[in-house]
């Protein structure tokens, strides 16, 4: 029988235009104890346009990166507990 899981992905953004930061989070919720956060952020440089969504794009990206290398470091825990043997998966 073929088992389908579902996780889910939460992004959150918050643009702080006084200060030229966008921050995001991607929160990964699945259906065991597992719920990671990653984080990432995008700053305005001097002299751009202030576009929003550009930032937003950029920190979710990074959010969306630190969150696969936070779930991959997980997945290598497991691996290395199951196992006993050192685990290096990889992207």
């Amino acid at each position: 029988m073929i088992s389908i899981k579902r996780w889910n992905v939460d992004l959150f953004v918050d643009e702080q235009e006084e200060e030229g930061f966008t921050y995001a989070e991607a929160r990964l919720h699945t259906n065991d104890e597992t719920h990671l956060v990653g984080r990432g952020r995008a700053r305005l440089a001097a002299g751009d346009r202030p576009v929003p969504e550009i930032g937003a794009e950029l920190a979710v990206a990074r959010a969306l990166s630190d969150l696969a290398h936070l779930l991959l470091d997980a997945a290598a825990g497991d691996i290395e507990q199951m196992t006993g043997a050192s685990a290096h998966p990889r992207l």
